[in-house]
């Protein structure tokens, strides 16, 4: 059949609330009638060789639905919400071209944004001024980069914690290559070159009704994670002797705190309380994203009967007619 007429279908939602299950069983309902492809909204996913602390989806699953933008970059390198607009908005356009359907399906709700609204139209990274602010916080530590920040950019300090190194170095950095707080920026929204970013009234989300639902199925999940060799996992990272703490990839939730514990920073008895910790704030922080996003179709994850329910409203959606 031609491609369906809604461009593309976004499936949203907190850390460990079966984004992937219910996409899987998505693409399972709608393959008799429009094949499906998933493109990860997740940037864990996209680093090789994280497999098991990003909970990555198993070979099997992504033997089942054709996946994009996983294991595209390795832990050395960044990846940002505009490369994200650009590789998104060019698969949709593939796979609309294949007669199938995108499925975008993950929790970084900052690529989401990106997409959905256009990006903020702020200065490109400056080596040359991000070298002179690691130097400076290594005369004063990140808590006094804070400090300066706060004097400069009162308003982003105010949303970032004195530890967050990167925010705070990337928030110093605009302010000394434009003299403009980062703030100032959210006003002026451009799309980037040649991106159609999806309407967010195509936004489908599973939250929980009861958040101790959720905290239980992220405290089993880190358990699980453990059991399975996840600091085997960073072990392994750590002994390239090419990466360090402050990349983006070793500061994803449960990375973060695993290196920290290996090189002895926190005991390791602790780390389970801490990872725990660390992805019940994530999961706070990506619900608090998709209360602001009105248009979207929320769905109970803790309901009984919740991956039916959301295949049924997608399906209706897609199709334009009941399952």
């Amino acid at each position: 059949m031609p491609p369906s007429p809604i461009p593309a279908i976004a499936l949203a939602g907190p850390t460990a609330s079966g984004k992937t299950a219910a996409a899987l069983a998505i693409a399972e309902a709608l393959a008799p009638r429009l094949p499906v492809e998933i493109i990860s909204v997740d940037s864990a996913l996209v680093y090789r060789g994280m497999d098991i602390g990003t909970a990555k989806p198993t070979p099997a699953e992504l033997a089942a639905v054709p996946h994009h933008l996983i294991d595209i970059r390795d832990p050395l390198q960044a990846y940002s919400a505009a490369e994200f607009v650009r590789d998104a908005t060019q698969l949709i356009a593939d796979i609309r071209a294949r007669g199938a359907l995108p499925l975008l399906v993950g929790g970084t709700m900052l690529y989401y944004k990106a997409l959905f609204d256009g990006l903020d139209d702020m200065p490109a990274a400056n080596p040359a001024v991000r070298a002179r602010l690691e130097q400076q916080a290594a005369t004063i530590g990140w808590a006094g980069m804070h400090a300066e920040l706060a004097r400069v950019d009162p308003v982003s300090a105010a949303r970032l914690a004195p530890g967050d190194s990167q925010r705070i170095q990337r928030a110093l950095e605009v302010w000394h290559v434009s003299g403009r707080p980062l703030a100032s920026f959210h006003t002026s929204k451009t799309e980037a070159a040649g991106a159609r970013p999806i309407g967010a009234a195509s936004l489908f989300s599973l939250e929980p009704t009861d958040r101790a639902w959720l905290h239980e199925r992220i405290a089993q999940r880190f358990h699980a994670m453990l059991a399975a060799g996840f600091l085997d996992e960073v072990l392994r990272l750590r002994a390239r002797g090419d990466l360090h703490a402050d990349l983006p990839s070793m500061r994803c939730v449960g990375y973060r705190q695993a290196w920290e514990s290996l090189a002895g920073l926190h005991p390791m008895a602790s780390l389970p309380e801490r990872g725990i910790a660390a992805t019940r704030q994530l999961a706070k922080r990506q619900i608090t994203w998709l209360r602001g996003m009105p248009q979207r179709h929320a769905i109970a994850c803790d309901a009984p009967d919740a991956t039916a329910q959301l295949v049924r409203v997608v399906c209706a959606r897609v199709l334009g007619e009941g399952t």
